[in-house]
């Protein structure tokens, strides 16, 4: 087959394949490294927790646009590119030993999971959009679990809920972890950063290590919210909620919008 009547993905695979590693990295992979580090900062305590969500929603509107833009869309595209791959869309070149087949294929069911699992992640616990008819749908199905101004104890709430979603984020962080780790030890091949096996056998050490100290934080960042105390979490949140009401960091509008209902206590539904 020519050049001419292949695919546009056949054609083209040197660069597609470097931008699908590339997003993987960043900010696909930096941005995992963030949340799991600020989720397991649950285990410090509910208010330090609240404060890293205060400083990451502190952009307002404009975080939407952030989330889609920087975070979002990447995943999707490392994701829908990731599939076709799967499925045989992009030609194989390349030769691996059998230690290799097997790293291949566990990126590739390990990638599998982690998309199926960043779906309902978000859809757990933030509902994808923002706009009101859709959140209510969401919720009812009982997604959208997480409000920024009850973090500790909608996160605790949503993890402690069933077995399922214990199972589920385990699994699902996990294969992330995974995918990451791996995913970077086979760029550096795509890239050429590491060329001899010497070289291939130093980065895989150095992945793997990334790989395991990765997988503690995720650990921290999964069982915090499952020993998290949430009354006491309430209690705190409450307080905090208080005190930035107080100190116009927060308006009462806000509050609203981004927490659990009633928090406003006497609140009449108007500013």
């Amino acid at each position: 087959m020519d050049a001419a009547s292949s695919s546009f993905l056949a054609r083209n695979e040197f660069l597609i394949r470097r931008l699908f590693s590339l997003c993987g990295l960043v900010p696909v992979g930096a941005y995992m490294v963030v949340h799991l580090s600020t989720n397991s900062l649950l285990l410090l305590g509910p208010s330090k927790f609240q404060q890293a969500v205060n400083q990451i929603h502190m952009p307002g509107k404009a975080l939407v646009v952030i989330e889609w833009a920087f975070i979002f869309l990447p995943i999707l595209f490392h994701a829908v590119l990731g599939l076709v791959i799967i499925r045989g869309g992009l030609p194989n070149t390349n030769s691996y030993p059998l230690p290799g087949n097997i790293r291949y294929t566990l990126q590739r069911a390990t990638g599998l999971i982690a998309f199926l699992f960043i779906l309902g992640h978000v859809g757990h616990l933030h509902g994808w959009f923002h706009f009101e008819p859709w959140v209510s749908m969401i919720e009812g199905l009982g997604g959208a679990r997480f409000r920024p101004f009850n973090a500790s104890s909608t996160l605790a709430e949503a993890m402690q809920s069933s077995l399922i979603a214990k199972i589920f984020y385990a699994v699902g962080v996990l294969s992330c972890v995974f995918h990451l780790s791996n995913g970077i030890w086979s760029a550096g091949i795509r890239w050429g950063i590491w060329t001899t096996a010497t070289a291939m056998r130093r980065a895989s050490l150095a992945c793997t290590g990334f790989g395991v100290l990765l997988a503690l934080v995720s650990v921290a960042a999964w069982i915090a919210p499952l020993l998290a105390d949430v009354d006491e979490a309430k209690r705190l949140e409450q307080s905090m909620i208080e005190a930035r009401l107080e100190s116009g960091e927060v308006t009462a509008g806000e509050v609203r919008q981004k927490s659990v209902p009633g928090t406003l206590r006497g609140d009449s539904g108007t500013d």
